[in-house]
């Protein structure tokens, strides 16, 4: 799997207007429960696994995943056993 680089991806987020870029690691087993964020989310799963939950659909991600969320959507977040790593944009509102 070529992933990009963290470089490369913050480039291409700020160019589609996200205006701030960060890495985000998780311990294993984390569970997060139902909660949502003020910001628009677009992230890219570097290592672990992950499990996103939202609109009850539930998405089990691994590295080379991207995942998308809108400002105040309610969503639950699980890590796996190894914890997780993503590099994610926020787009503030």
């Amino acid at each position: 799997m070529n992933l990009p680089s963290f470089d490369e991806f913050r480039e291409k987020a700020r160019a589609a207007g996200f205006d701030e870029v960060i890495e985000r690691d998780w311990p294993p087993n984390t569970v997060l429960e139902t909660h949502s964020h003020p910001f628009g989310v677009h992230a890219l799963l570097t290592q672990g696994e992950m499990w996103l939950t939202m609109n009850g659909h539930t998405q089990h991600l691994v590295p080379g995943s991207v995942f998308e969320l809108e400002p105040h959507v309610p969503h639950d977040e699980r890590y796996g056993p190894e914890g997780a790593a993503y590099w994610v944009a926020r787009r503030n509102v």
